[in-house]
């Protein structure tokens, strides 16, 4: 057997062990884990002062000994962005899975209040223990690894139906590209 030969072989081999290995994604969890991330995200930018601003640029000196640099809103900076991606995983723990009753469609959704009275109807959620909460923040941990770059852009020019836009057409996670009535 030449070397040409070995290399395909073994090129094969590796190619099905490592598509055999990555398994198939649970399309609805990823989808609920995008979405999950554009609502808590949109969520922390809309609790910062909207009138405060960071200055951001290279801070070099200009031939005249000014200084250049800009103003941007802090919310949709990209270190506030940033800052905020690192813990958004953190509140997978908030999230069910919900069984719409008339479609019976499931999909982890947000079952805890952000504000005292803000109470969902808890009958249609289904809580499955650390296990459900695990898989979905694992998830949100790899959506968020595998996107950063574009949630960050997405989100500093604060695109309008932002769940469309990430988990449909820029990440394929959510197959069939419909907003549901919340996203709207």
């Amino acid at each position: 057997m030449g070397v040409a030969s070995w290399i395909v072989r073994v090129t094969v081999m590796l190619s099905v062990f490592v598509r055999s290995c990555q398994g198939r994604r649970d399309e609805m969890l990823y989808c609920s884990a995008c979405k999950a991330v554009v609502d808590e995200l949109n969520y922390s930018i809309s609790q910062v002062d909207q009138k405060r601003t960071i200055n951001v640029g290279g801070f070099r000196l200009n031939p005249d000994g000014s200084i250049k640099d800009k103003k941007v809103p802090f919310a949709r900076s990209e270190a506030h962005l940033s800052e905020l991606l690192d813990g958004v995983c953190s509140s997978m723990s908030d999230y069910a899975l919900h069984v719409d009753p008339e479609t019976q469609i499931k999909r982890y959704m947000r079952f805890a209040p952000r504000t005292t009275g803000d109470f969902p109807d808890l009958v249609n959620f289904q809580f499955d223990g650390p296990e459900a909460s695990n898989a979905l923040t694992f998830a949100c941990e790899t959506v968020v690894e595998e996107l950063e770059d574009d949630i960050i852009a997405l989100f500093n020019q604060e695109a309008e139906h932002a769940h469309l836009e990430l988990c449909s057409r820029i990440s394929d996670y959510c197959k069939d590209g419909r907003p549901s009535p919340e996203e709207l």
